[in-house]
């Protein structure tokens, strides 16, 4: 396809949810060895009460729920985007789930006190480990998979330029932010895994659904970058940078 083509076929698909089963032979993304969702899965089935962070469109937890050895009798998750909190309700609704619309990313969670045995939260940027300790019950246990410091760092630096690069100290802000909260961290995990982009649509496509990547991403802003993309994928077959996941499990004492 033409630059021009490219460019419109990545405009065109929706971004609602986190299914992502379009990039499939556009692109791929390795994961993470620890396996998330069967970390979830093995916690859901000792908790009465569980609460997803940021939840997405819901494919995840459901998952996660879908393996566990039994469901928790209270399902909770939180979704800043209403297309999102439409998707997640149909997502969670088999399992009973109920899925609160918030606003504000700094707001309080909208939940009692010691009110869940697990906190999940598989893809912020910022999580906030204060409120999530607040609502958390006493020996309840935390666990977060986080987008890291850094992550694809070559695709927003070819599109943005030279960034300010803190990723040394991104784990010591990570420890410091659970012992802040007054939880016992368990396990931090970092990994870097291998993106691959085999066409521009596929990175518009991205860079439209993972809003934190390029910030201010517009093709009219980034057109020329866009081509000269465009003509290293067309040169090399692909492009490739790592994305950074962070895996943190906490308990409330």
């Amino acid at each position: 396809m033409t630059f021009d083509e490219e460019i419109a076929e990545g405009l065109a698909v929706p971004t609602d949810g986190w299914d992502f089963s379009w990039f499939a032979g556009r692109a791929t993304e390795e994961r993470p060895g620890w396996g998330y969702v069967r970390l979830c899965g093995e916690r859901l089935g000792q908790v009465d009460a569980v609460l997803d962070v940021d939840t997405g469109g819901g494919e995840v937890f459901a998952e996660a729920l879908g393996v566990a050895s039994r469901v928790p009798g209270v399902v909770r998750a939180t979704e800043g985007w209403a297309p999102n909190h439409e998707l997640a309700s149909a997502a969670l609704e088999p399992f009973g789930g109920v899925v609160t619309l918030v606003g504000d990313d700094d707001a309080p969670l909208p939940f009692d006190d010691y009110t869940f045995g697990l906190v999940m939260s598989r893809h912020p940027v910022s999580f906030p480990y204060r409120e999530a300790a607040r609502v958390l019950a006493p020996g309840g246990t935390l666990l977060v998979q986080e987008v890291g410091a850094g992550s694809n760092r070559a695709l927003y630096e070819f599109l943005m330029g030279p960034q300010a690069d803190d990723d040394a100290g991104y784990l010591d802000q990570v420890r410091a932010q659970v012992s802040e909260a007054g939880l016992d961290l368990v396990r931090l995990q970092d990994a870097l895994t291998k993106v691959e982009f085999f066409d521009l649509a596929a990175v518009v496509h991205f860079l439209r659904k993972v809003l934190w990547t390029v910030p201010d991403f517009s093709v009219d802003k980034y057109q020329d970058r866009l081509r000269a993309l465009h003509e290293h994928i067309v040169e090399h077959g692909s492009f490739v940078c790592h994305s950074r996941r962070t895996l943190v499990e906490a308990r409330k004492g």
